[in-house]
């Protein structure tokens, strides 16, 4: 090849755009690096922080769980990000969101929260924040004793006599609330419909207070005939059940017969307080007598479980008002406890519905059971933990994993987390 046919001249007019003009090169750069900008520049518009909300939302809400509560502390905003219903949905929709058993034990200032999530985990998840009194110095008081657990999406709040606590099962934070503005003991509290509602529990007063949780407020929409103490809450279809527990009329009748285990008055009857309307539905009785100990709502059906004194009997009530057998009642399978499990007063049960199909029982002891342990009375075949479920869609129970030791009386709720 001649040295004229490797001139430039002899290549086509496109070949010749894809080589770099030399003799422009110098003068090519410098005018691009005018158009750049700073290396300063660019750290600012690409930054994490610097994204959009919803940009910022969307990568948050992919990181697993065990990183949440780490996410939270970074800055303050992300830690108001995580805690929107946007981010709550979001997650939801990227399956990070599932229903879990969630049991709670607050024993002397150290707080346990042991999850399990029914038919997918092999052991208990087991958390504990010691030393409580350095985080809620409100709580010295002794009153979170004798409070309810009521599950909104991923937050339990803990009700009681004087204060009001949102824990947070992401994060692992609490948060004070409002407390209620009556003081309660051994009430009925549900979740229904954006609000939470208690009753029962005070001497002084027979009113239905409603908790707005956007506005952190209470109020008192109603008025109920019948005082209870030591009654359940169950909430379906937008009706607030207030179920058992004694008839009170004033503190000192409250605490005799809290003293005397003396169960009469409103053992076996139920409330219905529908919360859209304000008014008060025709009271139903739990058949076959005895005294309703623990109880929950499944797929429009009211759940309940009597004691008999020698055997516990399981009840369904429907609570579906646009279906024609609202009102009825049906006796279910009673639940398999082991031989060693005494119906005494001892004995406290737990009952939690899981979504659409399953009622779990835990069945746990109480403080008289402390007591012996601390007086060195024989408690030996005392069965504390068991954990039961009934599939609402085949009506058999099946035996599920106790409750890990370290958690003692403790109160059980099913959250979305």
């Amino acid at each position: 090849m001649t040295t004229e046919s490797c001139n430039s001249r002899s290549f086509s007019r496109l070949m010749k755009s894809c080589f770099p003009d030399t003799t422009q090169s110098e003068h090519h750069l410098i005018h691009i690096s005018k158009k750049l900008p700073t290396q300063n520049h660019l750290n600012i518009q690409t930054s994490f922080f610097s994204l959009p909300d919803d940009l910022l939302l969307e990568c948050l809400s992919r990181v697993p769980h065990s990183s949440l509560s780490s996410i939270s502390l970074v800055c303050r905003k992300w830690s108001h990000l995580i805690d929107t219903q946007v981010f709550y949905n979001l997650r939801r929709s990227h399956g990070l969101v599932c229903t879990k058993i969630l049991a709670i034990s607050l024993s002397g200032l150290n707080f346990y929260v042991a999850s399990y999530r029914i038919g997918h985990d092999s052991v208990w998840s087991v958390t504990s924040i010691r030393n409580l009194e350095t985080i809620l110095p409100e709580i010295l008081d002794g009153s979170v004793s004798h409070s309810r657990l009521v599950a909104v999406e991923r937050y339990i709040f803990i009700l009681s006599r004087n204060i009001t606590l949102r824990y947070d099962t992401w994060t692992g934070g609490f948060i004070l609330r409002s407390p209620m503005l009556f003081p309660r003991k051994k009430f009925a509290a549900a979740y229904i419909a954006g609000k939470i509602y208690v009753s029962g529990g005070a001497a002084s007063t027979g009113t239905v207070e409603e908790y707005d949780l956007d506005t952190d407020t209470w109020r008192v929409v109603g008025e109920s005939s019948r005082r209870r103490y030591g009654c359940i809450g169950v909430s379906v279809d937008g009706i607030f059940y207030i179920i058992g527990g004694l008839k009170i009329n004033n503190r000192n009748e409250m605490l005799s017969r809290e003293g005397n285990g003396e169960a009469r008055g409103y053992a076996c009857t139920m409330d219905l307080y529908d919360v859209d309307t304000r008014v008060w539905l025709r009271s139903r009785k739990v058949p076959g007598g005895g005294c309703v100990v623990a109880g929950c709502g499944v797929g429009g059906q009211v759940f309940v479980l009597t004691s008999h004194a020698v055997e516990l009997s399981f009840w369904k009530f429907d609570g579906r008002r646009k279906s024609g057998g609202f009102g009825e009642w049906c006796r279910m399978k009673s639940p398999p406890l082991p031989a060693q499990v005494r119906l005494d007063n001892r004995v406290r049960f737990c009952c939690v519905g899981v979504g659409e199909e399953k009622v779990v029982l835990v069945q746990v002891l109480g403080c008289i059971d402390d007591l012996l342990r601390r007086s060195g009375r024989n408690c030996r075949g005392m069965k504390e933990g068991l954990v039961l479920v009934y599939d609402c869609e085949i009506g058999e129970w099946s035996r599920e994993l106790d409750l890990p030791q370290v958690i003692r009386r403790a109160d059980c709720v099913s959250v979305d987390c």
